[in-house]
């Protein structure tokens, strides 16, 4: 079988880029912060979309989506990194495309 076959998404999945930067961050002082820190809660990852199953609605390819990393699968393709999940469990949707839509919120 040849590694470098099309992969086509089936039924509502989606298939998101793994941010690079996500490891670490800034606080507003400045000061980085590992991705070893312990936080209170759960922090939320934001994502590329790289390709949609057929029944996924709200998300297209090219979006940004909010979706919890701790409890999602990752596969590595041609080298990369990305996580699948299914589009309900994406929290929210960043798209020009939604500009239409007064959501009150700019990203």
């Amino acid at each position: 079988m040849d590694d470098r076959a099309p992969i086509k998404m089936l039924h509502d999945r989606i298939l998101c880029e793994v941010d690079k930067e996500a490891g670490e961050r800034r606080s507003s002082g400045g000061i980085v912060i590992p991705a070893t820190a312990a936080m209170g809660g759960t922090r939320l990852s934001w994502s590329r979309v790289v390709a949609v199953g057929p029944h996924a609605r709200a998300v297209e390819v090219g979006d940004r989506v909010l979706f919890d990393a701790d409890d999602k699968a990752e596969v590595e393709v041609h080298g990369e990194l990305y996580v699948v999940m299914r589009e309900r469990d994406v929290h929210a949707v960043a798209a020009e495309r939604l500009a239409d839509e007064a959501t009150g919120l700019y990203l």
